[in-house]
């Protein structure tokens, strides 16, 4: 079967203009590719992928699927380890989605980044992120799905620590790639065990057998084999899509560049791990223990995450926080056995929440890269484009009635009413109570950085410390980013308004899905939301009457009255309830008790390891032991260097004799 060119042209252009611009634009191969060159590569390459997508999607939906391999990789006994491609609606979808939101992206940092020295080796590394990707999602085994995964979580560690001159982006880096190691430790166990017990690596072949490992049991154990291979597959979902307790990593990554945010922590990598569970729907119906797993663990995302939310005074981190509550509402609906309204929230969020952190990062322009919204307020009138696109994708997100985030949403609330597994009804309190938590922290944001009283001070002098995403430059009368900016945030808004209305039909209640994912009689909620859907007007109409519209409200109103009306409350709360706040403040003590726990007791084994291991065992017995023993036996032996003849020939005598005891006892 061979590859259509296609999809080779798709996968690998952003890969052509990365190495363009990474080896000859910055410096290691030469610096033949200027700026402009590198950004104009890097977007065509981008370019070309996101053209391409739409095409195949379109072919797709004609009914033009493909599962193929690409080339042998190895072959091991009757097993061969391939590279290919499955494309059909999901994967088709999912390019969408990266290419043109990464195109976004690439348009954007050519304004964001323009003063940076590292420019090439940006636009260098975001492509390369684009390709990782692009080779993830498009796989049609375990092994490339591997492989993108790691390449993903490699890339993301290098736009993390972009500023490696900063001790805080070392930081942040090292924790993400430290926390992903700990999540991908469980994915490559859970891909093993796969292998070992079906025989190969290929998506369609495993699924083909998933009756005969549903009657498996891990080996010692009554546990359930495809219990165990999903959930370990599910640890390494649960760190590239930071849930909780692997979550840490995502807030302190925005010490990486404002784009990279939208790109990586947004739209893309952190929704991997939900496009692996969907893909993976044929083994994850058959373990309803797996299924309640994964929904106790969204639950908990969804909702004390977004508490969070509330406290941060850092733009970036605010934005941060939503994502980590979305990533668990997209992991309660992949619980409650709706994988296709945890991947239509998944598309829906990557354009309002890539909207929101670019419009983020157009207000720290404007605020001359200060990041504390303490220090904004009524940037309205200053910055019209952005106040709006800002205000369309907090719309979006707290699930307004005809925007795109109420469509996907309101469907996973009432995905985890409807679930018959366990723990859904905890999952559905989160859920519902998530929605007012959402209105509230995304209008505070709103209201502090929009509206109210100008707290920015011309000369640059702050009340508050300022942020470090950036450039370091401080002060000015706040002004609208240039078009280079703001026309991908006008682009993005257009999704984030219309793409749920447009796409909930075919999605949810279509066949668009037909043959990719997969639901048992024994989960029907998928059938359940049907019966309430009656189009996309009625849909959005019907919301006015329900809870989570009014907590919806809610949320707004009280953001409104603490923030506009009565500030005072907020101060008298914080001050009535410190042991809450410092609870919030300090993010549930996670990351103290990692650094206890974990890190101290890495520390500790490591230094055991050291002393026992590498001092005592190895250095001490091996190589100093074996030096010793040699020099012993050689102070022994020379002593038969006499320099008479009788002496050697006694000693060959006796050595003779010895050779001849050692093969008459070997021989009987």
């Amino acid at each position: 079967m061979s590859v259509p060119k296609l999809y080779l042209l798709i996968a690998f252009a952003p890969l052509v203009g990365s190495i363009i611009a990474g080896l000859f634009g910055t410096g290691f191969l030469g610096r033949w590719v200027s700026r402009a060159g590198a950004h104009w590569a890097t977007i065509l390459g981008v370019l070309v992928s996101a053209v391409g997508s739409v095409i195949v999607l379109n072919d797709v939906l004609a009914g033009n699927t493909f599962n193929g391999a690409l080339y042998t990789w190895s072959a091991i006994g009757g097993v061969k380890l391939e590279i290919g491609f499955m494309i059909d609606t999901l994967s088709a979808m999912m390019m969408v989605v990266v290419t043109s939101v990464s195109l976004m992206v690439h348009i954007y940092t050519i304004g964001y980044m323009q003063d940076d020295p590292g420019y090439q080796r940006f636009f260098a590394y975001i492509s390369l992120f684009t390709f990782s990707m692009l080779m993830l999602v498009t796989s049609n085994n375990m092994l490339q799905l591997f492989f993108g995964w790691e390449a993903v979580g490699l890339v993301s560690y290098l736009l993390i620590g972009f500023w490696y001159t900063r001790p805080t982006a070392i930081f942040a880096n090292m924790k993400a790639f430290l926390v992903n190691r700990v999540g991908d430790f469980g994915f490559v166990l859970g891909i093993g065990l796969l292998f070992a017990y079906a025989g190969s690596m290929n998506y369609t072949e495993v699924f083909a057998q998933s009756d005969k490992l549903a009657g498996m049991v891990f080996p010692g154990t009554d546990w359930m084999l495809l219990t165990v291979a999903c959930i370990a597959l599910f640890v390494g979902a649960m760190g590239k899509s930071a849930q909780f307790p692997l979550h840490v990593w995502l807030p302190d990554s925005m010490e990486g560049p404002t784009p990279i945010s939208a790109l990586i922590h947004a739209a893309t990598m952190v929704t991997a791990g939900i496009f692996m569970v969907a893909r993976f729907s044929p083994l994850y119906e058959l373990s309803s223990t797996a299924l309640s797993f994964i929904i106790v663990i969204g639950s908990i995302t969804a909702l004390f995450m977004g508490f969070l939310g509330i406290i941060q005074n850092d733009i970036k981190r605010v934005v941060a926080y939503s994502t980590l509550s979305q990533l668990g509402y997209m992991t309660v609906a992949l619980g409650a056995s709706a994988y296709s309204v945890a991947i239509f929230h998944l598309m829906t969020h990557a354009f309002f929440k890539a909207l929101l952190f670019l419009a983020a990062g157009s207000v720290i322009i404007g605020m001359h890269h200060d990041q504390d919204i303490r220090n904004m307020g009524g940037l309205r009138k200053y910055m019209p484009i952005t106040w709006l696109t800002f205000l369309l994708g907090s719309l979006a997100l707290i699930g307004t009635p005809f925007f795109a985030g109420f469509y996907s949403k309101e469907n996973i609330i009432e995905a985890a009413k409807l679930s018959n597994v366990w723990g859904s009804g905890f999952a559905y309190f989160a859920t519902l109570a998530g929605v007012f938590v959402t209105a509230f922290y995304s209008f505070r944001l709103y209201f502090l950085v929009f509206h109210g009283k100008e707290r920015f001070d011309a000369s640059g002098e702050h009340g508050h410390g300022h942020g470090h995403d950036d450039h370091g430059h401080h002060g000015g009368v706040p002004h609208e980013s240039p078009a280079v900016v703001t026309v991908p945030l006008m682009l993005l808004a257009i999704p984030s308004v219309i793409i749920g209305a447009i796409a909930i039909e075919p999605m949810l209640f279509g066949d668009f899905f037909k043959g990719v994912i997969f639901n048992s009689p024994e989960h029907p909620v998928m059938a359940q939301l049907a019966e309430h859907f009656h189009g996309w007007v009625a849909y959005g109409l019907h919301a006015f009457g329900t809870a989570p519209f009014w907590l919806m409200v809610a949320g707004v109103v009280v953001a409104w009255y603490f923030y506009m009306v009565n500030p005072a409350i907020p101060a008298a709360i914080k001050a009535r309830a410190g042991w809450l706040y410092n609870l919030l403040e300090n993010k549930y003590f996670m990351d103290k008790i990692n650094e206890a726990v974990f890190a101290r007791g890495a520390r500790a084994l490591g230094g055991g390891l050291w002393k026992v291991g590498d001092r005592s065992l190895i250095d001490g017995l091996v190589v100093n032991g074996s030096a010793r023993l040699v020099g012993w036996f050689a102070g022994v032996v020379r002593h038969l260097q006499s320099g008479y003849i009788y002496h050697y020939a006694f000693a060959m005598i006796v050595g003779i004799m010895a050779l001849v005891t050692f093969f008459v006892l070997l021989n009987n």
